[in-house]
């Protein structure tokens, strides 16, 4: 994670990246102390929320969905604003984020265990799954809204009191969006965290259960202290997603969705291909064909609605881009835009030698580099030789090769003619290796990470 502009040791701002003279927010971070205190009140109304009931918790989320859809202009405007999210896009996150809490609206009511019999006499064995008690979430800048909602609502559901701490960069979209969930909840049951490092560690040090959405290095230090202390955890860490392209795919529409997924909000997903790997004579017609579908992709601001590819988050984020393409060959982009903002130009390129960064480490930008295959295991081979391991996409018209590939990646995730970004928030989420560590998120899995299930045995006072 990447912080705001620092004003002093506990003071922030967040700026409009397409704007850095706009200042959308000026914030004091409240220290460690003042984190630990905000969980312990969170535990205090924990209890109330709990005993309230499932039809409390079900109309309390179902209100939080009106009251986001009710919204949604003046939230997509904050998402342009504040992290440069391109209009089309953050009218879609707000869009999903009502969905979101409208779907787990309704599971409060679903089961939360079974009953057996027991093994010989009288008496039941019940199972039951109850919270843990405070859910500290962790979370990024570049889905504002919706991934703090698919982490909260599941754990509100099942009956936790949550604390979130937002990246500083989307501060203003969290308090928003925490405007509107307190509205609907008892005082204490959600709260907003704002702050950086001192803050996150505090969070997780206090918490009863950890949800992190992140880097790798700052995801795998959270794992480490969570684990220390014996509480569940789960860390989404970022991918390195490849692009499989075969000779019998339509390369036209192929490119236009890989083209997508690299350019896509500036390729500032975790699910953004980074590598576009063509098998056999897949390689001259796709690299002429997304070369050119990059070019058109519509670069500006993000507040026109034709735009695709925005600023990137900061000015670091944007010279990472520039660095990681330097002496390879250039077959789109590669450039960075004059004028306010940091912006660069959707980015093919090719040659890059194995242990390229480019090959290795998540950058986080509209750049990808093309690779060649000598036929589809090959591709398999080199899609999977990476660290990360959280989304694979494969274009084939071929049933065979999609159903190799759907056994073969090492992916959590294998779309099949589909760009590498999309999610199905009521299917789980979630990677192999570096990407992801515990349970999936979203679905109906997610009520499971939040809860604990307890084994209850019933036996008679007296024995007939």
């Amino acid at each position: 994670m990447t912080a705001a502009s620092p004003l002093s040791a506990t003071a922030y701002r967040s700026v409009n990246p397409a704007d850095p003279d706009d200042v959308v927010l000026r914030f004091s971070a409240p220290g460690a102390f003042a984190a630990v205190d905000t969980v312990e009140r969170a535990r205090a109304a924990q209890a109330g929320w709990l005993l309230a009931g499932a039809a409390a918790r079900s109309a309390a989320l179902g209100a939080v969905a009106a009251a986001v859809e009710a919204a949604a202009a003046e939230l997509a405007a904050l998402a342009v604003r504040e992290v440069g999210k391109p209009l089309t896009e953050a009218r879609a996150e707000v869009a999903r984020t009502a969905a979101i809490w409208r779907y787990y609206a309704q599971t409060p009511y679903d089961p939360v265990g079974a009953v057996h019999e027991t093994a010989a006499g009288a008496g039941l064995l019940l199972s039951r799954r109850r919270p843990h008690g405070v859910a500290g979430l962790i979370t990024p800048w570049n889905f504002p809204f919706a991934i703090p909602s698919w982490k909260a609502a599941p754990a509100l559901a099942v009956g936790n009191a949550v604390v979130l701490k937002p990246a500083p960069q989307a501060t203003a979209c969290a308090q928003r969006l925490a405007e509107i969930v307190q509205q609907a909840l008892p005082a204490g049951v959600f709260t907003v965290l704002p702050g950086d490092a001192t803050e996150g560690n505090a969070l997780v040090s206090a918490s009863d259960v950890v949800s992190f959405t992140g880097s790798t290095t700052v995801g795998q230090a959270v794992v480490r202290t969570a684990t220390a202390r014996g509480i569940p955890v789960q860390a989404e860490m970022g991918g390195l997603n490849a692009a499989v392209v075969l000779p019998d795919a339509d390369v036209e529409r192929a490119a236009a969705h890989i083209a997508a997924a690299i350019a896509g909000y500036a390729g500032q997903k975790c699910t953004a291909t980074s590598r576009v790997i063509a098998v056999g004579a897949a390689l001259d017609p796709l690299r002429d064909a997304l070369a050119e579908a990059l070019r058109a992709v519509p670069v500006g601001d993000p507040a026109d609605v034709a735009t695709v590819c925005g600023p990137l988050i900061d000015a670091r984020a944007r010279d990472q881009v520039v660095d990681a393409v330097h002496g390879l060959r250039v077959l789109a982009g590669g450039t960075v835009p004059d004028g306010a903002g940091w912006y660069a130009a959707p980015t093919l390129v090719e040659g890059a030698p194995p242990g390229h960064r480019l090959l290795c480490e998540e950058v986080f930008g509209p750049v990808a580099a093309l690779l060649p295959a000598e036929s589809l295991e090959h591709a398999v081979r080199i899609s999977n030789s990476v660290p990360h391991g959280l989304v694979t996409s494969l274009h084939t018209a071929d049933l065979d090769a999609a159903l190799g590939g759907l056994d073969r990646l090492d992916t959590g995730m294998v779309r099949i003619n589909a760009p590498s970004t999309g999610v199905d928030f009521h299917l789980p989420f979630g990677g192999t290796k570096a990407s992801s560590h515990g349970a999936r998120e979203q679905g109906r899995v997610a009520l499971e990470f939040y809860a604990a299930t307890r084994t209850y045995t019933l036996a008679p006072a007296k024995v007939a």
